[in-house]
């Protein structure tokens, strides 16, 4: 019906010039002293004819309108099956959509090959620097011992080992096809694995870790599991001064890493999963870039798990990791 009345006013100009030629007759026949009857017969005959063409030209209008309609949600495929136009006006209305649509292709063409090449540059950056970065902790295990100064270092060098990391997770999880094999998995194994590379910066900043074996077994991706708990620890030890990190399980399946730092503010806990935003913290560190816990909600996602957080200003953090799996297939 709102299709109707809409063509009823693209179509007012023509009524209206109707039912004003109606009236001139009328004045003209009222004027003349002419039977009134005249010109009611002639009036219902002409808005007989005036319904018939109104229905025959409503028919192809609403069928124009259903196949632009379809049209429109094929646009970014081809703009071959425009109808055809009824007049010169709308000839030129379709030259332009053409001429639109060309451009918007060579477009899309230019920044998808611009897009390909970017993210194959970086991916074999990515690679590529894991050489010298394994070659500096060599060269600092072997020139300097262990001492305070090293061991800050190396701490410096595995910060940066995780940004790669980041890159490298960035462009995967950006890919057509990612590298997920869908496994049941020892809980513990994985969480062993992400406190061991953070162990030295355990012992470094003196934060007690509250851990023991949680004796669950998950379905998940090891590699992207992992990765997700080792963001989380490093977010963790990031901002805590001082106190603990507890690991514990909550039933059935719901993983807590929890901090005694300085939180969370509450304006900043609904966007930290926000891709690029930082909140107050991030913009204290400085350091901070605000891809990190967004690369955790998208892996979180892709596996069937669920990822919240929990935090008060001053209070330390709670991050929760449902590990209850959506039906997922395993390989």
């Amino acid at each position: 019906m709102d299709l109707f009345f809409a063509y009823l006013k693209s179509q007012r100009k023509i009524i209206g010039a109707f039912l004003g030629f109606c009236l001139i007759f009328a004045i003209v026949f009222a004027l003349y002293e002419l039977p009134v009857e005249a010109v009611g017969y002639g009036a219902v005959l002409c808005a007989f004819l005036g319904v018939i063409l109104v229905v025959l030209d409503y028919r192809a209008f609403y069928e124009r309108h259903k196949r632009l309609e379809a049209l429109r949600r094929e646009i970014t495929v081809t703009a071959a099956g425009l109808p055809q136009p009824w007049g010169p006006l709308e000839e030129d209305y379709q030259a332009v959509i053409r001429v639109l649509y060309e451009d918007k292709l060579q477009l899309t063409g230019h920044m998808r090959q611009r897009y390909t090449d970017l993210v194959e540059y970086y991916t074999v950056w990515a690679h590529q620097i894991k050489t010298p970065i394994a070659a500096m902790g060599l060269l600092l295990q072997g020139e300097q011992g262990d001492t305070p100064h090293s061991r800050e270092l190396r701490e410096e060098l595995q910060r940066i080992e995780h940004y790669v990391e980041m890159v490298l997770c960035y462009l995967r999880l950006e890919a057509p096809a990612t590298d997920y094999l869908i496994r049941e998995y020892d809980l513990d194994g994985i969480i062993k694995q992400a406190v061991r590379k953070y162990a030295s910066q355990f012992i470094r900043r003196k934060i007690r870790l509250e851990y023991e074996p949680l004796n669950c077994w998950v379905l998940t991706d090891e590699k992207w599991l992992l990765f997700v708990i080792e963001q989380i620890l490093s977010n963790a030890l990031k901002y805590t001064r001082s106190g603990t990190i507890a690991i514990t399980l909550e039933e059935p399946k719901t993983l807590c890493i929890r901090d005694t730092g300085m939180g969370i503010a509450p304006e900043d806990l609904p966007r930290i999963f926000e891709k690029g935003y930082t909140g107050f913290n991030g913009r204290t560190d400085k350091k901070a870039s605000g891809i990190g816990l967004y690369l955790c909600r998208r892996i979180c996602r892709n596996l069937g798990h669920e990822i919240t957080a929990v935090s008060a200003a001053g209070r330390g953090t709670e991050i929760r990791l449902d590990l209850q799996s959506a039906e997922l297939a395993i390989e």
